[in-house]
């Protein structure tokens, strides 16, 4: 390779930056040291260290040696039986609508709106939404507004003042939003989609496994499901497997399977990983579940309560320190106490607002949270 510096002088110059700001990110090399207490996990239920769920898949489970990959999309030869087996459970799991799964979360955001929505369309988002829900928005033909964060009035407005000279609508938003762990006001906003004839599409990334009934989420919940047109929920986070579904209606399911780009052109999950979260899916509404999200729930109060710059809605509890330099600091401290957490800084989060992003698991005692108070107040 040529390594001209006229070609990379510019790359270089923005690492420098980056060093400069003490925003220069690495891939952390994760070891397993059962001494730390995880912070910075998107396993919510603990599944990861689920030691009886795992060997009873194991035990109910056998491989044929080439059943580890599917090898080609689903369109192709990569549609196993594990698939659709996967899907009917979440069928049953989320009754009268369809599934439809994805590899992941991304590719499920990016590929959508892509497919449902078009030059003559109008998509209405919240300021704040995941990074792969913008990349999305940047894909798709149609016009993008942007609503203030969690504003529904504001929301109301973009909709008054434009829904009329579009052809189909869509109002997107996050149910539980990934840094700051606030709840979207997802109930004024289902009274939007009907009074103003929209699609609504709910990102249910950090909810679903969590809350509402035996784990199908926020929108469960608040009872507003049957108003959300695409339901989408991750499966990698509080699910401890990989991948993503949407839940919406047969239609859109059809249409997406000829339409959505990140269907049609991306090798499928392995049967295994599909088993393995219908394994999952199965037993979300068993006791332990239930306990184990009622634990989520009582330590992440306590913490958000003590910590009183927080939101304290969900499991996520952004810690905001305002100064990078200052969310490391009280990493090094907490790592020294036996906690593993990640400073939050910018562009992930608006400069001013770096932050410690605690990510609780219901496996947390109250003795650590303790401790975790201590620490950082």
């Amino acid at each position: 390779m040529n390594n001209s510096s006229s070609i990379y002088d510019r790359y270089e110059k923005e690492l420098s930056e980056l060093q400069a700001s003490n925003n220069l990110r690495h891939l952390p090399v994760i070891e397993n040291d059962g001494n730390l207490v995880n912070l910075a996990t998107n396993d919510y239920l603990a599944i990861n260290e689920n030691k009886d769920l795992l060997n009873s898949f194991l035990n109910e489970y056998q491989w044929e040696a080439n059943s580890m990959s599917s090898a080609s999309s689903r369109l192709l030869t990569g549609n196993h039986k594990e698939y659709q087996l996967l899907e009917h459970c979440l069928d049953d799991f989320l009754p009268g609508r369809c599934s439809l799964v994805f590899t992941g979360g991304f590719h499920a955001n990016q590929g959508i709106m892509q497919a449902l929505m078009g030059k003559n369309d109008l998509i209405v988002a919240d300021k704040l939404s995941h990074a792969s829900i913008i990349d999305g928005l940047r894909l798709t033909e149609a016009t993008v507004l942007r609503f203030r964060h969690n504003d529904v009035s504001h929301l109301e407005h973009i909709l008054s003042e434009n829904r009329s000279k579009y052809q189909q609508c869509m109002i997107v938003t996050e149910g539980i939003f990934s840094m700051d762990g606030d709840i979207a006001p997802l109930q004024q906003i289902a009274e939007l989609k009907h009074k103003y004839n929209t699609l609504l599409y709910v990102d249910e990334a950090h909810s679903f496994g969590v809350r509402g009934r035996d784990g199908r989420g926020i929108c469960d919940e608040l009872g507003i499901t049957s108003s959300v047109d695409v339901l989408m929920c991750t499966l990698g986070k509080a699910i401890g497997s990989n991948g993503a579904f949407v839940s919406t209606a047969p239609v859109i399911r059809n249409y997406l399977v000829n339409k959505c780009r990140t269907i049609i052109f991306t090798t499928a999950l392995p049967p295994v990983n599909c088993a393995w979260t219908r394994h999952v899916i199965e037993h979300l509404g068993d006791a332990s579940m239930n306990n184990a999200r009622a634990n989520l729930q009582r330590m992440a109060s306590k913490l958000s309560s003590a910590l009183n710059n927080t939101p304290g809605e969900s499991q996520i509890i952004p810690y905001i320190t305002g100064d990078v330099n200052l969310a490391i600091e009280k990493c090094n401290r907490l790592r020294e106490h036996g906690f593993y957490a990640l400073p939050i800084r910018y562009p992930t989060v608006a400069k001013g607002t770096e932050r410690i992003r605690l990510s609780l698991k219901a496996n947390i005692t109250e003795n650590q949270v303790d401790k975790i108070i201590d620490i950082l107040k």
